[in-house]
């Protein structure tokens, strides 16, 4: 018979053991997001695969806020992050140090997720847009590419952090 395993038997790490794992070499980008649920499962997600840092710009919440706790279950412990008001300077930096760019925006040059190259010598930023109005023009415009999930219903988004997730999750087959 099955059973479910406790949270003891699940063998996590604590935040300090978390805080030495090697990371995927995968930054985070939220362009202004407004839930702070989003934000929440988003750390909650970056802390599942590893990631090594999400950076919040704009209008996003940043912790610690009771209501991206609820969400993020203690992930904003664990994950490294960093606030930067204008996200086109968080993209400039994120240039500097060499990291690849990727808007997740359905645009007119967009790949899908399937179709892009991961390479394990590479460092890579995802940025996440606004649940509204999608990524900001001006992060598209540092963008080095674009990617977007295929959908096949009647519906032309997913939620922020359910992307996010899906985006996470590939990157960390790929790298890890």
């Amino acid at each position: 018979m099955v059973k479910k395993l406790k949270l003891e038997e699940l063998n996590r790490i604590d935040v300090e053991t978390f805080k030495h794992t090697e990371k995927i070499p995968l930054t985070v980008v939220l362009d202004d997001i407004r839930s702070m649920n989003n934000v929440g499962a988003v750390f909650r997600t970056a802390d599942a695969f590893v990631v090594e840092k999400i950076l919040l710009c704009g209008i996003t919440p940043q912790p610690p806020h009771r209501e991206i706790h609820k969400a993020a279950l203690g992930a904003t412990e664990s994950v490294d992050w960093e606030y930067c008001d204008e996200v086109s300077e968080a993209l400039k930096i994120l240039k500097e140090e060499d990291y690849h760019i990727f808007s997740i925006e359905q645009t007119t040059g967009s790949k899908t997720l399937q179709e892009i190259n991961i390479s394990k010598s590479q460092k890579y930023a995802v940025i996440m847009g606004n649940e509204v109005e999608g990524v900001s023009e001006e992060a598209l415009a540092l963008s080095d590419g674009f990617i977007e999930i295929p959908q096949f219903g009647t519906k032309h988004s997913l939620n922020v952090s359910v992307c996010a997730g899906i985006v996470m999750w590939e990157f960390f087959k790929n790298l890890k």
